[in-house]
């Protein structure tokens, strides 16, 4: 049911110089503003105290597996009495965790170096994978720069976030499904540290009889559901489903974590004051559409690289709980469509709309959290869905835009 993505290098068109430049451009300056913002309080502040940033709910998990409490991590008061003994110093509100069971082994192993240590290091060894996978999509070395140039890289880097991580997962199931089912489900698994970015998956690998990638991705997840609990016991998982209900009631209708940071429907809704019922209804109808377009689009003739596209853009528009740093999926969709036009040309629109997208992902560090990067989203989406009507024309060529229009039309709603 899916065309196969041939892996070898696509015909070597030239690189538009614009592009380039553009790339090269933004790595440069992703570089340079992490330098200048490095000795203003990046891991630890001036005063020598550490700054508290996401990634300290990760080290201090790790630390309570490592002294043999792994429950505990989910416990919010308790984890922050940690993070303050780590940082020397009160925050307010939670950097709470969340992630179920398997993720703790990566934050036991982060928690056995010092906090800097493992802070580095996670933001290095988490962006190997992405910028391989970001290479592997585009198909030539240019992958590489295009991977640097994504605004998001810095966020990530910045916060100790693992979108390096997720965005990687999720590349390489779509890069290597064609041709390695089973490692490309065995992918698929290890994204279940991350839940919500999954939730299309299955509807897509059935719709297109994939079956050893659906099997070989509920193997793996399972396995390590098994292997979690063998080693941090039941109540580990005990906590986690005690506990995420109340994390879904503090930033999805309390909205502890200002609204403008998320990058979904639901949070662009709220964002404008909104009803929380407007903001679900209109969550669950373009969830709705997603679905049903991905389905027909994977059972169509399609190209593989805009079914791949599509999904990599689904998986984000499927949850209300996106942060920006999430946002790096964005890349592997845009790995895609930078892949076929490298080798094929591009479209009159396509780089002005690929730059807007940027423009909107950077824009979030100057209007103070905004959803930028759902606008951002949509752009992408938009273009996919042209590419798709123009490749398949007629009623299904509509059909295959709607994924486009129709989420445009959704930041036309009454929020």
């Amino acid at each position: 049911m899916t065309t196969p993505l041939n892996m070898t290098l696509p015909q070597r068109g030239a690189i538009p110089p614009a592009l380039l430049i553009v790339c090269a451009v933004l790595a440069i300056l992703q570089i340079a503003s992490f330098f200048m913002y490095f000795g203003r309080g990046w891991i630890f502040e001036p005063s020598g105290l550490g700054a508290p940033t996401d990634f300290i709910n990760v080290y201090s998990a790790g630390r309570l597996v490592l002294d043999g409490h792994p429950a505990w991590a989910y416990d919010w008061d308790i984890q922050k009495t940690l993070q303050i003994a780590v940082l020397g110093q009160s925050y307010p509100g939670n950097f709470a965790w969340h992630y179920p069971p398997p993720f703790l082994f990566v934050a036991a192993l982060l928690a056995k170096f010092p906090y800097a240590v493992a802070f580095v290091g996670w933001a290095m060894v988490s962006a190997v994978p992405y910028l391989m996978v970001m290479r592997a999509i585009v198909g030539r070395p240019f992958g590489l720069l295009a991977a640097a140039a994504i605004p998001v890289v810095f966020t990530n880097v910045l916060v100790g976030q693992n979108g390096f991580l997720t965005a990687a997962l999720i590349g390489g199931t779509l890069v290597l499904l064609p041709t390695r089912p089973i490692l490309a489900g065995i992918c698929l698994g290890l994204l279940s540290y991350k839940p919500q970015y999954g939730v299309l998956f299955p509807l897509v690998l059935i719709a297109a009889a994939q079956w050893r990638v659906f099997i070989s991705a509920g193997v793996t997840t399972v396995s390590l559901a098994v292997v979690s609990w063998l080693a941090f016991g039941t109540e580990s998982w005990q906590a986690f489903f005690h506990w995420m209900p109340m994390f879904s009631q503090a930033f999805l209708v309390e909205g502890r974590a200002p609204f403008g940071k998320m990058q979904s429907i639901f949070a662009l809704v709220r964002y404008f004051d909104g009803s929380e019922t407007l903001a679900w209804a209109l969550h669950w109808s373009l969830l709705a559409i997603v679905a049903s377009t991905l389905v027909w689009l994977w059972r169509s003739h399609a190209r593989y690289e805009w079914k791949a596209a599509a999904l990599a853009i689904g998986a984000l528009l499927a949850t209300p709980y996106l942060f920006l740093y999430d946002v790096m999926v964005l890349a592997i969709a845009a790995g895609f469509i930078l892949r076929v036009g490298l080798s094929e040309g591009f479209l009159r629109h396509e780089l002005p709309l690929l730059g807007l997208a940027v423009v909107m992902l950077i824009a979030y560090q100057f209007l103070g959290a905004a959803p930028t990067g759902f606008g951002a989203t949509l752009l992408v989406a938009l273009m996919v869905g042209i590419r798709v009507h123009r490749a398949l024309g007629g009623n299904a060529g509509r059909a295959g835009a709607v994924l486009g229009q129709a989420v445009v039309h959704g930041t036309n709603s009454p929020a």
